[in-house]
This record gives structure tokens, sequence and C-alpha cells, in this order.
């Protein structure tokens, strides 16, 4: 197996709703934020390669996005999904499954493109994977996380034929992947832990968005149910520092992994290092 990092851009966002009720005067110190109060952010996906398989763990923005779109997240960034995808030595034709954590459109908006003024699939062979209970989430969205759920980046998934839903009570299809689901964020996001050698590599998404949102109280405004992502959240890091896993952040704008440790705080970051190092 070899693990490749996809980077697909930088975009920001608001500090205030990244940190939630953590106040700016302790956020700023490790995320510092414009004039506008926004505070830049990764879009960092993984590839894993694995015999046959060529799987692809969430694709970013994309920037089929009409200009007043994009002005609000200020996608900027010498790397794009599919030049990362190509100096990995692969194309888009190569992808043989699109694992979606969760249908947010910077995590899914990668994956569809727009040509000739219609939508497509951007990895023609590809099966793109969610979950049923997301997927319902995404498609009828509530009133806090509509704008999220873009249809033009979930409805021609179902369209082409090439969704398949992971069964949540059930092992993951993926035999050298196990899933860690979380609803505090949204429901039944996915969180994949890959084991790689002798370490289990943990995509931690949006539960954890970057080294600075391990302690429990660090929870995004964005958070659907910010109760039950401190729960979820102790829950993983507790399980993650017993077994030594290695999380790697796809927000994190300067840190790719961590391992951690348990101290008289709680779990806290032992060290961080790029994926390579591994």
């Amino acid at each position: 197996m070899n693990l490749h990092v996809i980077n697909t851009g930088f975009f920001k966002l608001d500090g205030g709703a990244m940190f939630g009720v953590v106040p700016k005067s302790i956020w700023q110190k490790s995320n510092p934020a414009d004039s506008t109060n926004l505070c830049t952010w990764a879009m960092r996906c993984l590839l894993v390669e694995d015999g046959n398989k060529l799987i692809l763990i969430d694709n970013g923005m994309g920037d089929k996005q009409d200009a007043k779109f994009l002005s609000h997240y200020y996608l900027h960034g010498d790397d794009t999904l599919m030049k990362s995808i190509q100096q990995a030595g692969f194309s888009s034709s190569d992808i043989t499954d699109m694992f979606l954590t969760h249908l947010h459109f910077d995590h899914c908006g990668g994956g569809i493109i727009k040509a000739n003024e219609k939508f497509a699939l951007a990895f023609p062979r590809a099966t793109y994977w969610s979950n049923e209970e997301h997927w319902l989430w995404a498609t009828q969205p509530n009133a806090r996380e509509k704008a999220s759920f873009l249809k033009e980046n979930i409805v021609p998934i179902n369209e082409s034929g090439h969704l398949s839903m992971i069964e949540v009570k059930k092992p993951s299809p993926f035999p050298q992947m196990e899933i860690f689901y979380a609803s505090g964020h949204t429901d039944k996001m996915m969180i994949p832990m890959v084991k790689y050698r002798d370490k289990t590599i943990c995509f931690v998404t949006d539960l954890i968005p970057s080294v600075s949102h391990i302690p429990l109280p660090y929870v995004m405004g964005y958070d659907t149910r910010p109760l039950i992502t401190m729960e979820e959240k102790e829950r993983f890091l507790l399980q993650a520092a017993e077994g030594e896993y290695v999380l790697f952040f796809e927000h994190d704008p300067v840190h790719e992994c961590c391992t951690l440790k348990n101290t008289e705080k709680g779990v806290r970051v032992d060290r961080t290092f790029p994926l390579s190092e591994l």
C-alpha cells in the first residue's frame, strides 16, 4: 500500500465560526486572522493506493462554482485536485473509489465537474461512496446546513449510477479500512482509519479540523450538535492515544499529521510531521 497527499488548495473561513465558544484572544495565537476575521485553511485529501484499488478520500471544493460563491471563500494557492493527482502519477480515470466523508461542499465539490453547461463525474470510472443516513440528511437538508449541501455536488452522483452506500452497522467494504462514525458535525460523517504498515492513519475530516482543535472545548460553530461532537472527540481521542494512531488533518493549514499523548489536561499533541515521514 502507498499513501499520497492530495492538496487541492486553500480557502478562508471565519475564525469565530471555526472555534465556536473559544475566545479570539486564544485561538488567534495559533491561527491568526486577517482584517476581516478570516483564517486560512487547507483542503487536503488522501489517495490510498492498494493493489488494484485507488481510493481518493474527499476531493476539496472544486472550481465550478460562480465567482460570487468563490468570493465568499477566497479559494487560493497553486495546488488543485487534478494537478495533485497527476503529480502522484495518476489520472482522473485511474481513481476506482471516491470515498466521501460527508457532503459539505468543501469535501465533495471536486467530485463533480461542469462541462458544456452539464455536470459530470470528475472520476468517470469511480464508485462514489456515502451512507444512507448521511445521504438522506444531505438531500433533505435542515435550514442550518442547507447552504453547505449544494445540489450540483450531490444529485449528479446519484444520476450517474455510480453511487454506492456503505452500511453503517456492517464492516467497511474496504478490508484495509475501518470507519468511525460521528454525528456532531453532521449526521453520520465517516472517519476512515487506514491500516498502513504498522500504523493506523485516521483521516479526521471535520471531527478535528486541525491540530488546534484537539482540546475538547475547541468545537466549530458549524457543528449541528456541539455537545455530541465533544463526546465523540473524547471517545475518539482516547482510542487514538491508546492505539498510537496517526491523525491526518484535512484542514490544518500547516500540519499534515500528528500523534497524541495523554496529559493531566487530557489528550494533547505529541508531535506533528508530514505523512512522508512514515
